[in-house]
């Protein structure tokens, strides 16, 4: 593994880690990654229409 490939692999490592402690990630002159909280509702089925319960989840965002 080449060393651009090394840093690059350990960069993305450290924020999918901070990501899952639900901590911010800022990254000074381009954005800001944090988790976004959805809660859950009631959706429908396109093709029959059908009611579903849509769960809630955690999703990263990023500003």
């Amino acid at each position: 593994m080449g060393k651009a490939e090394e840093v690059v692999k350990t960069l993305f490592t450290s924020m999918a880690n901070a990501l899952a402690k639900a901590d911010r990630v800022e990254i000074r002159g381009f954005g800001t990654f944090k988790v976004k909280h959805y809660d859950g509702y009631t959706g429908h089925n396109p093709k029959t229409g059908e009611p579903i319960k849509v769960k809630a989840k955690k999703m990263p965002f990023f500003k």
